[in-house]
């Protein structure tokens, strides 16, 4: 524990609660400029009050009594003090008055708030929660053990001991000794900062250390696919029916925009005829909950018709033969170097390439794109959705032909009134 902290003990009167001509005393004790007080049952006429030296004024036996006690409480406060920091324990205003005051002290600590915080999710994983969530605040939990050993040398901290310097602190060892990227290190943070939420909801923590601290992200280029990428996918013959499969299901996402929770999950009951008598899916998103109903389009039929019958797909009732997350992403890469794509594949990157290359290039209004995507708010899908390249230009084309047929227009009407 560090010793140079500051540490002062104060007795004053709360004249606010002046009752039948007296005040009570308060200590207060202040450690690294927080606070806390309490009454020491003990009233004084204000007059006597010396506020100058916090003691009582004058020579009677009840205020000499008076001072010997207050000089009493100061020496154990002080002791108790001494104890704590002796035993590198950590110290706050509010640990020395309840060691003082003889309480007991439950409080929280960080690593047990956070292992309540994910056992609780756990049993909730397929209810309201997705696995790929819950294993996401077990990284966090572990980047955190790995910096509080570090930092700390100990095996846990107490919950109240965090504050402002500990999590920007945990910023800097993420990206400097983890070298986690910036984007990815907010994302953890963000997490731990739900679980301090929850903490503080819980009444375990008075004041939430993350007041005052913004987690920001920088823009990155979206990877997505063009459409000549999407036919030599398609096209590409594979010997190896596993890689076909993950390419057949990628192909898939990138044509409903579905993410891998979603589409992982559909089965022959998602599957309804549309008020235009098509197929469409119905389903609503794992991660929101929100409804993602999503008409499909001819290379996703002709996909689905494909996998009819398939052996795994009629003993699970599923749409398709989806593998974990994991191996499809490392398919993935090896479906992208057979196919000579320079670009990184991911499932996501479906996702990525329905919203841009199949729908907003084609012309269909964001607003369309959002409610497909199963977006609760119109600006995630603005960011999420590249606007492709050719698209920005064909939009400036239109605005200078605009602005060129207003110039002949405002040309000529000069010339007739000049005429």
């Amino acid at each position: 524990m560090k010793t140079n902290q500051t540490f002062s003990i104060l007795f004053w009167l709360y004249k606010s609660r002046i009752y039948n001509g007296q005040a009570p005393i308060y200590c207060r004790i202040t450690i690294d400029g927080k606070r806390t007080q309490f009454s020491l049952r003990r009233k004084i006429e204000p007059e006597n009050w010396s506020k100058e030296i916090e003691r009582a004024k004058g020579k009677t036996e009840d205020i000499r009594t008076l001072n010997i006690y207050l000089d009493h409480v100061k020496a154990e406060i002080q002791k108790h003090y001494n104890i704590l920091l002796s035993k590198g324990e950590h110290i706050s205003a509010d640990v020395v008055k309840n060691s003082y005051l003889g309480i007991e002290e439950v409080s929280k600590t960080l690593f047990e708030t956070f292992t309540y915080h994910n056992d609780s999710m756990k049993e909730r994983i397929g209810i309201d929660v997705v696995k790929a969530t819950h294993t996401k605040f077990e990284t966090v939990l572990k980047k955190l053990q790995l910096y509080v050993k570090k930092k700390f040398n100990r095996s846990d901290i107490p919950l109240e001991s965090l504050n402002h310097q500990f999590i920007t602190e945990f910023e800097y060892f993420l990206k400097v000794d983890q070298s986690i990227g910036h984007n990815t290190t907010m994302k953890y943070i963000r997490n731990l900062k739900k679980v301090i939420n929850m903490a503080v909801a819980n009444d375990w923590l008075a004041k939430n250390p993350f007041a005052g601290f913004k987690c920001s992200n920088k823009k990155v280029q979206r990877q997505i696919l063009t459409e000549e990428e999407l036919q030599v996918l398609a096209e590409k013959e594979f010997a190896i029916q596993r890689l076909e499969e993950v390419r057949d299901i990628f192909l898939f996402c990138c044509y409903t925009g579905y993410a891998f929770v979603d589409v992982e999950k559909l089965t022959s009951q998602d599957l309804f005829r549309g008020i235009n008598g098509e197929l469409w899916i119905y389903t609503n998103r794992k991660k929101t909950g929100t409804a993602s109903n999503v008409p499909l389009l001819q290379p996703a039929l002709e996909i689905l018709e494909r996998y009819k019958g398939h052996p795994y797909c009629e003993l699970k009732d599923k749409l398709l033969p989806v593998k974990s997350n994991q191996k499809m992403n490392a398919y993935l890469k090896e479906i992208a170097d057979v196919c000579g794509i320079t670009k990184k594949l991911t499932m996501h990157i479906a996702r990525h390439t329905f919203a841009t290359t199949v729908t907003l290039s084609n012309g269909v209004p964001i607003e369309t794109v959002s409610k497909l995507l199963g977006h609760t708010k119109l600006a995630t899908t603005q960011i999420y959705a590249q606007v492709m390249e050719h698209k920005v230009s064909s939009d400036m084309e239109q605005l200078s032909d605009k602005l060129l047929a207003k110039r002949q227009r405002d040309s000529s009407k000069s010339q007739s009134k000049s005429g």
